[in-house]
C-alpha cells in the first residue's frame, strides 16, 4: 500500500489532536470564559474528535469483520452530533425548553446533511472532472450511485413517510424509538450481509493503516475511545455555550442551536467526502453522506425520546411546540425531495444545485409562512418529477419489494 504526502498526513492528525487540548484544559481547570470563547474552543475541540474518530473508522476496517466496521461506522457518524442532541434531550426531562433545543439539533444536522453534504458533490466531481479532463457540460454532469445503495433509499423511503407523523401528533415517543430503531436494525442486518466494499483508505487513515499491526491497533482504539469521551465532555459545555450567546446577544438560541452545532459535527465527515468527490469518487462519496443521513433519521432521531425517559425514570414524550413542527415538517418533506430526486440513482449538477438554493433559501428567511412555503414547494416538486418520470416510481417500488424480499429471505433462511 503506497502512501502520499505521509508526513501531511500525521500534521493533519497532530492539528486534530491539538484542537481537543485547550478545551480539556479549560473543562478540567473549570475555567471560566465568556460564551463566546467557549463556543470557539469547544466547537474547534468537537471538530478534532470528529476528525479522528472518522480517522479511526476508516483505519478499522483492516482488523474487523464487515459487519463489526458497518456497525462502528454507523455509530461514530452520529456520534458527534448524537452527544449534543442526547445531552438536550436529557436535559429537557428537567426543563421542558430543553426539548425545543434537541429538535433544533436534530433538524438542523439532517438538513444540513441533504442541503450542503448532498448538493456539492457533483458539484466538486464536475470540478474536478473539468480540471482533468476540460469543459463538461453542466447538464450531463451529476453522480451514479452504486447499485448496492439501493437498500439504503428503500429504508430512507420507509423512514421519511414515517416522520411525517412525527409533526401531526407533536411529540418524540418511544414509539418512534421503536419503529426508527427498527429500520435502523434492518438497515444493519442487510447491509452487513451484503458484500464487502474495495477498502481504499485515504489520508490521515492511510497513515495509520500502514502501520504494523501492534501499533495500528493500539492506535486505532486511542483514536475510538479518546475522541468520544472528549465529545462527550464537551457537549454540554459546547451546548451551553450557544444557548447563553443567543441570550446575551439578543439572538435567536434555536438558530444557533439548529445551524452552529451541526456545523462542528458535520464538518469532518463533509470535507472527508468533499476530498473524495474532487479525486473522481463521487459515488463514493455520495454514498457516504446517504448512509450518514440513514443513520441520523432513525438513528439519532430514536434515541432522542429513549434519552429523554431515561432522564425522566418515566414513560414520557418529548413534546413539540408549534416551532419545532414546522422544522420537522420541513426537514421531512426535504427529505422527501431529496429521495425523489435520487430514485433513479443518480444526482445530476442540476439538482444538487437546486437542493442547495432551497437549503440558503430557508437560512435567509426563518419565519413560520416561508417554512411551510419551503416544505410544501418539496412536496409539491417531488409529486411533479415521479408525475413526469414514472420510471422513478417504479424504481422506488422496485427498491421496497426487493429489500422487503431480502429480509423475508434471510429471516426464512435463518429459522429453517
Amino acid at each position: 500500500m503506497e502512501i502520499r504526502h505521509n508526513r501531511k498526513n500525521w500534521i493533519w492528525i497532530g492539528q486534530a489532536i491539538l484542537l481537543i487540548i485547550p478545551a480539556l484544559f479549560v473543562e478540567l481547570s473549570h475555567m471560566q470564559l465568556s460564551p463566546v470563547y467557549e463556543s470557539i474552543i469547544f466547537g474547534l475541540a468537537i471538530l478534532g474528535a470528529a476528525s479522528l474518530l472518522a480517522w479511526a473508522a476508516e483505519a478499522a476496517q483492516m482488523d474487523i469483520s464487515q459487519s463489526l466496521a458497518l456497525a462502528f461506522l454507523a455509530l461514530i457518524a452520529v456520534l458527534p452530533e448524537y452527544a449534543v442532541d442526547l445531552y438536550f434531550a436529557i436535559a429537557a426531562a428537567r426543563d421542558p425548553q430543553y426539548a425545543h433545543y434537541a429538535v433544533a439539533n436534530m433538524t438542523g444536522g439532517n438538513r444540513l446533511l441533504i442541503g450542503i453534504g448532498w448538493a456539492i458533490i457533483p458539484f466538486l466531481l464536475w470540478l474536478g472532472s473539468r480540471k482533468k479532463n476540460g469543459s463538461l457540460s453542466l447538464v450531463k454532469a451529476g453522480v451514479n450511485l452504486e447499485p448496492a445503495h439501493r437498500l439504503e433509499i428503500a429504508v430512507l423511503i420507509v423512514a421519511t413517510l414515517y416522520s411525517f407523523t412525527i409533526p401531526l401528533k407533536g411529540n418524540l415517543s418511544l414509539v418512534d424509538t421503536v419503529v426508527l430503531f427498527g429500520l435502523f436494525g434492518v438497515y444493519l442486518f442487510l447491509s452487513s450481509r451484503a458484500g464487502a466494499a474495495a477498502f481504499e483508505p485515504e489520508g490521515p487513515a492511510a497513515c495509520i493503516c500502514v502501520l504494523p499491526r501492534p501499533p495500528r491497533r493500539i492506535l486505532t482504539v486511542a483514536f475510538f475511545v479518546l475522541p468520544a469521551v472528549a465529545i462527550l465532555l464537551f457537549a454540554e459545555p459546547f451546548a451551553n455555550s450557544l444557548i447563553a450567546i443567543g441570550k446575551d446577544f439578543g439572538i435567536d438560541e434555536f438558530i444557533l442551536v439548529q445551524w452552529v452545532a451541526p456545523l462542528a459535527s458535520e464538518a469532518p465527515e463533509i470535507i472527508a467526502v468533499a476530498i473524495y468527490a474532487l479525486k473522481g469518487a463521487g459515488a463514493a462519496a455520495l454514498g457516504a453522506l446517504v448512509s450518514s443521513k440513514v443513520n441520523q433519521w432513525t438513528l439519532l432521531i430514536g434515541s432522542l425520546p429513549l434519552a429523554y425517559c431515561l432522564s425522566l425514570g418515566a414513560v414520557g414524550t418529548l413534546d413539540m411546540d408549534f416551532r419545532q413542527m414546522e422544522e420537522v415538517f420541513l426537514t421531512s418533506a426535504q427529505t422527501a425531495f431529496a429521495v425523489v430526486l435520487v430514485a433513479d440513482m443518480r444526482l445530476s449538477l442540476i439538482e444538487g444545485i437546486v437542493l442547495f438554493v432551497l437549503f440558503v433559501g430557508q437560512l435567509l428567511f426563518p419565519i413560520p409562512e416561508v417554512r411551510y412555503a419551503f416544505a410544501f414547494f418539496y412536496l409539491a416538486a417531488a409529486l411533479f418529477i415521479l408525475l413526469r418520470d414514472k420510471s422513478r416510481i417504479r424504481a422506488i417500488g422496485l427498491m421496497l419489494r426487493s429489500t422487503a424480499q431480502q429480509l423475508f429471505h434471510r429471516n426464512n433462511q435463518k429459522d429453517k
